[in-house]
């Protein structure tokens, strides 16, 4: 079999200052490999070495998202669905997050019960029916039910804390730990007896921030202690030992601290399926990605994944700035390469100011509507999603990949139909031709300035 013939590549690229939007781009023939020069630019793939199986990329289906959706026509919401779950007309999400009660990005502060319900006789998830459910169900119809829904609580009521306030902090007060408990079990199961499955729940969302919307602290012991003798025992007892249950859910700077009361203690760890994280420690100095790692070495057996990332704050004068989708991009090949089995976005849709947002806490999404036009607007940001989601499909498995270049990030897998998918990223102001090596053999890409591409190989 000649050299050519052996092995055949698929390029699909994004980059600034071009027409490229996950668009096909030409691929050159393979050739025997031999040791590239000093100064050539090099990818190498080793499917030889494999490591975490993925899961799914996907986004949340707030509030905002779901009221933003209804807003628009018919057709309009048909559009939306396909370009974020179907996987030939759009990037093929296969993941989910919902809010417990109310978030920031909710129109008004809600619970599911009564001001003061200790029986929580009064549960009741109408509130949901209206915006929400409807929206999970479009997606899941789309995506053949293999959606996989996490929820997630911002606080619990009012009249559950010390503050006794939804909003700015607070702690679940200590007799209502159990009745809480009970919360998450009455509406996993409300929300599966309307059709949709929930695959998991996080305990806390941001569990250390004070917040001048829904937010509830939690320090490490506190939140080991919740899950261990009482959220825990509420989901085994119930029927639900099945659900992935997730801690931590805030950023990765503290995320080796706070794992250490949670996973390294048999009867609490026993309950937990993995730890989320979110990517908003910029302030505090930059994107601390070798903490995941730490995570991971430690505690290999534990599921790593994001929950929760967005650019902020919104303003429609620089949606179009490049920095945006790079943003994604970086985050999304540092965490893949140290560890993580899921990425999931936060809002899936927003409107033209960033909301609906019930305390002004506006910021983008992959995509906006402007309600008054009914019309979609995409930001790069969908585009370097999209080079992820689309072709690593669920079960691939993470291989092995390098470069000779610091300018080049780059993460591979490889799908169950053996096919191997190789992102690579350019945030660079220079031109890369880059040999990318796989099994023996070579090809040269292009790879644009601020470009991303996706190289699938496949032998033929």
């Amino acid at each position: 079999m000649s050299a050519q013939s052996s092995m055949k590549a698929k390029i699909y690229a994004t980059a600034k200052g071009t027409s490229y939007r996950l668009s096909s781009v030409e691929a050159g023939p393979f050739e025997k490999a031999i040791q590239p020069f000093e100064n050539e630019p090099a990818i190498f793939v080793d499917e030889s070495h494999s490591y975490q199986e993925f899961l799914g990329i996907g986004g949340a289906f707030t509030d905002a998202a779901a009221e933003t959706f209804y807003t628009l026509s018919e057709e309009k919401q048909k559009e939306v669905i396909d370009l974020y779950f179907d996987t030939e007309k759009g990037i093929g999400y296969t993941l989910g997050r919902t809010n417990i009660n109310s978030c920031d990005f909710s129109s008004d502060m809600y619970t599911y019960v009564k001001e003061g319900d200790k029986t929580l006789s009064s549960f009741d998830i109408a509130h949901d029916r209206k915006y929400k459910i409807p929206f999970i169900e479009a997606a899941l119809e789309k995506s053949n039910k293999q959606l996989k829904l996490y929820v997630s609580p911002w606080s619990p009521p009012a009249y559950m804390k010390d503050n006794r306030d939804m909003l700015k902090g607070g702690k679940l007060l200590p007799e209502f730990k159990k009745t809480w408990a009970e919360y998450f079990v009455k509406f996993i199961k409300a929300y599966e007896s309307s059709g949709i499955p929930v695959w998991g729940l996080t305990v806390q969302n941001e569990p250390m921030a004070k917040q001048t919307w829904e937010s509830c602290i939690y320090t490490a012991e506190e939140e080991a202690m919740f899950i261990r003798d009482y959220l825990g025992p509420a989901l085994h007892k119930n029927g639900l030992k099945s659900k992935k249950l997730i801690a931590w859910d805030h950023n990765r700077d503290l995320i080796y601290h706070r794992v250490l009361p949670i996973l390294g203690d048999k009867k609490t760890a026993k309950y937990v399926w993995g730890i989320g994280f979110h990517w908003y420690e910029v302030w505090n100095g930059g994107r601390q990605y070798q903490n995941v790692a730490r995570v991971k070495e430690s505690f290999p057996n534990t599921n790593l994944m994001l929950t929760e990332a967005c650019n902020y704050p919104f303003d429609w004068e620089t949606f179009d700035q490049w920095h945006w989708g790079e943003h994604y991009g970086e985050n999304m090949i540092h965490d893949f390469n140290n560890g993580a089995v899921a990425w999931t976005d936060w809002n899936l849709l927003l409107d033209e100011v960033g909301g609906p947002n019930h305390v002004k806490n506006f910021c983008f999404a992959p995509m906006h509507a402007r309600t008054k036009e009914n019309s979609i607007h995409l930001m790069n940001s969908y585009y370097y999603i999209g080079h992820f989601s689309k072709f690593i499909r669920p079960g691939a498995k993470r291989i092995s990949v390098s470069s000779n270049r610091a300018q080049l990030l780059c993460t591979a897998f490889k799908n169950s139909n053996g096919s191997r998918v190789v992102v690579a990223m350019n945030n660079t102001d220079e031109r890369f031709q880059t040999w990318i090596y796989s099994d023996g053999f070579r090809s040269k890409i292009d790879l644009w300035p601020h470009g991303i591409v996706t190289i699938l190989l496949e032998k033929r």
